[in-house]
């Protein structure tokens, strides 16, 4: 597992401190839930994300994705089969819950399952006050020296 020491940027950064929080939090979740499902955060541009985690032997059946407030919960519950009696279990059945914050304006769009790989598609709205523009600069008449 990597170690990012952010100390560095939370001294020389005003504002940020949500930021830095939410990120020590997250790698404590991270080591208290261990390390499965593992999963990846994919961002395909400034609005949209795909969280893709693998789930091999659970369907969809077994999994619920839900959301609340800025907080995804994906967890996975499997029935345990009947009649088989395992010389070796290596791929795990055991449940799993995985929890990510959202930003906020984010939204999960859409959810796909295929080949034991689930993908959480986001999107985050960004208003229009939050959007850069430009700012035009009036006047610019040039300026006379006297003499």
């Amino acid at each position: 597992m990597r170690n990012y020491d952010l100390s560095t940027f939370s001294r020389s950064s005003v504002g940020f401190e949500p930021f830095f929080s939410l990120l020590s939090g997250a790698h404590n979740r991270l080591e208290s839930e261990g390390n499965f499902p593992p999963y990846d955060i994919i961002r395909k541009d400034e609005t949209n994300y795909v969280i893709r985690l693998a789930v091999a032997g659970f369907a969809p059946r077994d999994i619920n994705i839900t959301t609340q407030q800025n907080l995804l919960t994906v967890a996975g519950r499997k029935e345990p089969e009947q009649g088989h009696h395992y010389l070796h279990e290596g791929i795990t059945s055991n449940d799993f819950e995985r929890q990510f914050s959202l930003a906020d304006k984010g939204e999960v769009t859409n959810a796909n399952y295929e080949n034991g790989i689930l993908e959480i598609e986001l999107h985050k709205e960004i208003p229009e006050a939050a959007k850069p523009r430009k700012i035009s600069i009036k006047g610019g008449g040039a300026h006379k020296l006297l003499s």
